[in-house]
């Protein structure tokens, strides 16, 4: 059975070009989301992926209808190939339930992997780089040299509670713990 799946950003778009192009490409049934692609959980899909049965195939009228990131849309037609259901995008015109779909697909997932790699390996050499010229990476902490000793005076006096010094510095309590183990006190549940 051929499925399929539409997916507008907001409620004020229309899906109507989609779902007229899914019809046109013999879907037997269709679901639309109006949610963003940046949202992890889309009602309408999550439905469709419980409804999805072997041999049924998933319609899309263009990739980035389906997945919010070329990670997550790989993610997805993974998910769906062990479940033994294929898939086509109209405007890209794959279909892995062919032989040359599933290459496309797969020359497609390389690339995205080769381009995470290549983020990854400049980001590493950025971060390098950085700490040669003696720059520390990370969030500047919210206390001070001074803050974090009175930390520890307030810890080990035992008068007030973890929560209490948090509140008192405005941040959480596992700062306030990272600031009494930089102290080498030791630890009890307070």
């Amino acid at each position: 059975m051929l499925i399929g799946y539409a997916r507008v950003s907001t409620l004020e778009q229309n899906e109507d070009l989609q779902v007229d192009a899914l019809k046109a490409a013999g879907c037997d049934r269709w679901y639309v989301d109006h949610a963003s692609g940046a949202k992890a959980s889309r009602p309408q899909l999550d439905k469709m992926f419980e409804l999805l049965r072997e041999g049924d195939v998933l319609v899309v009228w263009k990739l980035d209808r389906l997945g919010r990131s070329v990670q997550n849309l790989i993610e997805l037609i993974n998910r769906l190939h062990k479940m033994g259901v294929g898939f086509k995008s109209l405007t890209e015109q794959m279909d892995t339930t062919t032989p040359g779909g599933t290459l496309v697909f797969n020359v497609y997932a390389s690339m995205a992997q080769f381009e995470r790699d290549l983020i990854r390996e400049r980001t590493n050499a950025g971060l390098r780089a950085a700490r040669e010229r003696g720059r520390v990476g990370g969030r500047p902490s919210k206390l001070t040299h001074d803050d974090e000793v009175m930390i520890r005076q307030l810890y080990e006096s035992r008068t007030v509670t973890v929560r209490q010094i948090a509140d008192r510095f405005s941040v959480s309590r596992g700062t306030i713990y990272r600031a009494i183990e930089a102290g080498g006190v030791a630890q009890t549940e307070n």
